[in-house]
This record gives C-alpha cells, sequence and structure tokens, in this order.
C-alpha cells in the first residue's frame, strides 16, 4: 500500500449545482437516533422541559478555534489552563504538540484535567509514519483519530485516499481507536462530470466497520446551500447526509453560520438549529469550534461551551 497527498490546501470553493440524495435513505445503524424529526424545531439554546442537554462529559473544543491565542499571547499552557477553568473536560488535538513529546503532553493534559479524546491527523506518509501516529494517539489516551481535510476534483484521488483511509484504519483498530473522516463543503459540491461527487466516493468505498464519520454540521449545511439542494431546509439536509451514510457518525463539528454572509459564527448567534439536528442523531462527542472567531478565540470557546451547556434538544 503506498501512502500520499493528505490534501493539506486552502479550500476549495466550488459553485457546481447537483443532486445530492439518490433514492431513500437508508436507517443508519449503531447509536441510536432520536425521534421526534417531525416536530416544531426548537430555539437553538433555549431551555425545553422535557428535553435531555448535552452530556458535560461529550463536550470538546477543536483547538484550531484558539490557534492564535496557542500560537502567540496567552500561549499554550495559559490557553489549556483556561479552557479548563471554563469547564471543557476534553479537547481535538491540532497543530501538533507544541515543543512536547505526546507523552510530555499526557501528563500535561492530566495536571490540568482535560483529556485529549481526538486529534485531526492527515493520512500517513509511510507505514513508519503511521505507527507513530497510533502510537502517540495510545500514550494521549485519544479515542478517535480523525483525518481533517482531503481535496481533489479527481475521482480516482478519492477512491485511492478511502483505500489509504482504510488500511490506517485497520492499523487504528488493532491499537483500540476509532478512526474518523471530517467533512468540509467540497465533498458535496465537486461534480465529477457524471453526476457524481466525493461524498459519493466517501460513503461507498470507506470500510463502515474501520471507518466513522465527524461530521462538521456548518460546512454540510453550507454544503447544501451552496449545490443548492439544501437552501430550503438546511438542517434535514445535513440529517439526509447523516441517515443515507453507511458508515456510523460518532462525532460533530458544532459550528454556526451567519445567515447573511454565509461566514462562521460562534455558537447561538447564527442561523443553524443543532437542536433539531441534535434530535435526529446523537454522537458521542460534540466538538465546538470556529475557524474565525467573533471577538477573542478564548470568548469563542467560552460561548460555545455555555451554549452547549444550555441547549436541550
Amino acid at each position: 500500500m503506498c501512502y500520499g497527498h493528505d490534501g493539506h490546501a486552502a479550500l476549495q470553493q466550488s459553485l457546481d449545482r447537483r443532486g445530492l440524495l439518490r433514492g431513500s435513505l437508508a436507517a443508519l445503524a449503531g447509536i441510536g437516533l432520536a425521534t421526534g424529526l417531525g416536530a416544531t424545531a426548537a430555539q437553538a439554546g433555549g431551555h425545553h422541559h422535557g428535553r435531555r442537554p448535552v452530556p458535560k462529559e461529550m463536550i470538546s473544543l477543536q483547538l484550531w478555534t484558539v490557534r492564535d491565542a496557542l500560537n502567540g499571547s496567552p500561549g499554550y499552557d495559559a490557553t489549556l489552563a483556561h479552557l479548563a477553568r471554563i469547564g471543557y473536560p476534553r479537547v481535538e488535538l491540532a497543530l501538533g504538540y507544541f515543543g512536547r513529546t505526546a507523552q510530555e503532553l499526557r501528563r500535561f493534559l492530566d495536571g490540568i484535567g482535560i483529556k485529549a479524546s481526538s486529534s485531526h491527523d492527515g493520512i500517513a506518509a509511510d507505514a513508519a509514519g503511521l505507527d507513530q501516529k497510533i502510537a502517540d494517539a495510545r500514550t494521549l489516551g485519544q479515542r478517535f483519530m480523525v483525518v481533517p481535510y482531503l481535496n481533489s476534483d479527481r475521482e480516482d484521488d478519492w477512491k485511492r485516499w478511502a483505500e489509504q483511509m482504510n488500511v490506517e484504519a485497520a492499523a487504528a483498530r488493532k491499537a483500540g481507536l476509532r478512526y474518523g473522516y471530517h467533512n468540509h463543503a467540497h465533498e458535496f459540491t465537486i461534480d465529477f462530470g457524471n453526476g457524481r461527487r466525493p461524498w459519493d466516493v466517501l460513503t461507498e468505498e470507506l470500510d463502515p466497520r474501520l471507518v466513522h464519520l465527524e461530521i462538521d454540521i456548518y460546512w454540510a449545511v453550507t454544503g447544501g446551500i451552496t449545490s443548492g439542494d439544501g437552501v430550503a431546509d438546511p438542517e434535514g439536509f445535513t440529517l439526509d447526509v447523516i441517515r443515507s451514510a453507511p458508515q456510523r457518525v460518532l462525532q460533530y463539528h458544532v459550528k454556526d453560520r451567519d445567515p447573511a454572509t454565509g461566514d462562521m459564527a460562534d455558537l447561538g448567534t447564527g442561523m443553524i438549529d443543532f437542536a433539531r439536528i441534535f434530535r435526529g442523531h446523537q454522537v458521542l462527542e460534540y466538538i465546538v469550534e470556529n475557524d474565525t472567531p467573533d471577538v477573542t478565540p478564548q470568548r469563542t470557546a467560552e460561548v460555545g461551551y455555555r451554549y452547549l451547556r444550555r441547549l436541550r434538544f
């Protein structure tokens, strides 16, 4: 098995339009689906008697959100300590270990009471790189490892990447780790010229016994709006994406969308009805993210945590 480019590049914006769903939706096996999709959509962030909250222990933060604070002021240690004070029990790692080994980072995180439960890592360049990636994840006590980004307008590239991910996922499973893929919008908008899109290839080629999906809700909504298929009902489009995939959806990236500009927004300030999506499908991890924090990275992290703690669905 050869290993190749993991696709880390600037996000491609595509205005290609095509049909997303083909035929009836298959019921998603695995973790339970909540009922009540036909009910009136809940107001995001509101309190509703008889509805459940997002369990605190399932709330996380993708560290890309606070990258400016990690790389600048107040720095890595102070930023992570601040996340612990806010109440985050876990984070999803990105951008490396900031000068520490995996073992040293584990000791630091244990000391402030935060768990590194997941990480974003590209497809390894070779077998040795995969072995190191898995060893580090085990040292850190992770449950998940996720490929964050791939992009090409060539169908064969997506098939090759899916094959590589299946190989990596099999090795991760032997090590007790869950291996996933994280979407953006272009998986739903690139048309290979034959009516097929990257999402078709991924969901057909990724082994559902080995690979799960980390659905980025903002990007799924944006993919539906950009393509035209989700304009009338962006949340319904996102739920259809979740339920039609043979792979289990075990993680969410939870970030909001400005209704006027389409840009990312701090949680609770945008258009997305997260309560409806959470009612439709529950996951094992709800990961706050905003690539472009509205005020400061630290404030965005706090707003996101408080929003998920208040939300009822």
